[in-house]
């Protein structure tokens, strides 16, 4: 019996990118400084989408407006990161992107001992973004802590687990996928992706900068 070779594609991928700003030291220097000189009533977010935590701080989302060069740094980095990603995973050459402005909103969080986020996702946006500015200390038998958990959006695809699919390879596993940020790294992900920060253990602080991105024609 003769047939065709068997084709394996993926369906309902998710992409999710990381980049590392090199010898981001001194910027993170920078940013920590400004960040926790900040971390004050007027900087506050004043309308929290979840119940405040006391272990956490969440800025107003008007972070990448601010004039000093440590956070313009930063937005150069994130923002042209993302408009990378876009252009690659849409096929747009450089005439297009040009077309287009890239819009965000951006806070800080100052995450301390007990601290956590609840799982979210951002419907006004298309892209989120993380950066790592401080990764907080790590607790050797609890290495979940702090973790950023990107949480798998297909439900039921672990409800009959055997031999035929208990060690699917990427990208066609299923289950939450957990990442320990280090100091300079960033992460972008689709905004539709709900996901969550662990309880962070350690005893000094973890701090990022998160950014919702969206894009519209230029006018």
């Amino acid at each position: 019996m003769k047939s065709t070779r068997l084709e394996l594609f993926p369906l309902f991928a998710t992409p999710v990118a990381t980049r590392t700003l090199q010898d981001a030291e001194a910027l993170n220097s920078e940013l920590e400084k400004l960040i926790l000189e900040r971390e004050n009533e007027e900087y506050r977010n004043p309308y929290p989408t979840h119940h405040p935590q006391r272990e956490v701080f969440e800025s107003n989302f008007d972070l990448f407006r601010w004039p000093e060069p440590c956070i313009q740094s930063l937005r150069s980095f994130v923002m042209e990161s993302v408009g990378q990603l876009v252009a690659e995973l849409n096929g747009y050459s450089t005439v297009e992107m040009a077309k287009m402005q890239l819009h965000n909103h951006t806070w800080f969080h100052v995450s301390r001992h007990g601290g956590s986020f609840v799982a979210h996702n951002h419907p006004m946006a298309s892209w989120s973004t993380v950066y790592c500015v401080r990764g907080g200390e790590e607790v050797p038998d609890r290495r979940d802590s702090g973790v950023l958990r990107l949480l798998d959006h297909r439900p039921g695809s672990n409800m009959f687990i055997d031999p035929g699919n208990v060690k699917l390879k990427v990208p066609f596993n299923f289950g939450h996928y957990a990442m320990r940020l280090a100091a300079g790294q960033l992460v972008i992900f689709p905004s539709y992706l709900v996901h969550e920060v662990a309880t962070f253990l350690g005893h000094d602080t973890r701090i990022t900068i998160a950014s919702n991105c969206w894009l519209t024609a230029r006018t």
